[in-house]
């Protein structure tokens, strides 16, 4: 590769980790083709990258980002995450890496906070950025439901007492 394609390569690697919520540094000694495919559709249905690249240019991409903390971890043959939905990405990774022992999880960056793999493994546990939107709308909601239930229950209630004294009339009237 010619320095005007490194050079290239760099600055497309330091915009993407520049953009993005989580960097997470894995090693994907022994995986197959099918396999890395199979990763990166996933991380691709996530809206997450995986990139392998080398270690001496990834550490280049790396300066002024915020991440240069992950540069130490770039040691082999590893591959970079990223992601700007750092659950998302992180759960993709952890679900793979517990299904496929070739991919180790050996740490990364949520933004200035440097993240162990254990880290990594409690970020997946918690519920997407959509999941917690839906939660927040049936919270936002949930009183008004109750406000219509109290509201109706009056009626409800008359009505029930109503139907109890016909019930009662016409068991009456037949004995």
């Amino acid at each position: 590769m010619n320095q005007k394609k490194k050079r290239e390569l760099v600055s497309a690697l330091h915009h993407l980790i520049r953009k993005s919520a989580i960097v997470v540094v894995v090693h994907y000694r022994g995986m197959t083709v099918a396999e890395s495919a199979f990763l990166r559709a996933q991380l691709r249905a996530a809206d997450a990258h995986f990139k392998v690249t080398k270690n001496r240019l990834t550490r280049l991409a790396l300066a002024g980002t915020g991440y240069e903390g992950v540069s130490p971890l770039l040691v082999g043959p590893t591959a970079l995450a990223c992601s700007q939905d750092p659950v998302a990405a992180a759960r993709v990774l952890a679900k793979f890496s517990r299904e496929n022992n070739k991919l180790v999880l050996l740490g990364g960056g949520h933004g200035a906070t440097m993240l162990t793999p254990d880290g990594i493994q409690s970020l997946a546990e918690l519920p997407s950025l959509g999941e917690l939107r839906a939660h927040l709308v049936f919270m936002l909601q949930a009183p008004a439901t109750r406000m219509v239930g109290l509201l109706q229950a009056p009626a409800r209630k008359f009505a029930q007492v109503l139907k109890a004294y016909a019930d009662r009339e016409k068991n009456e009237t037949v004995w």
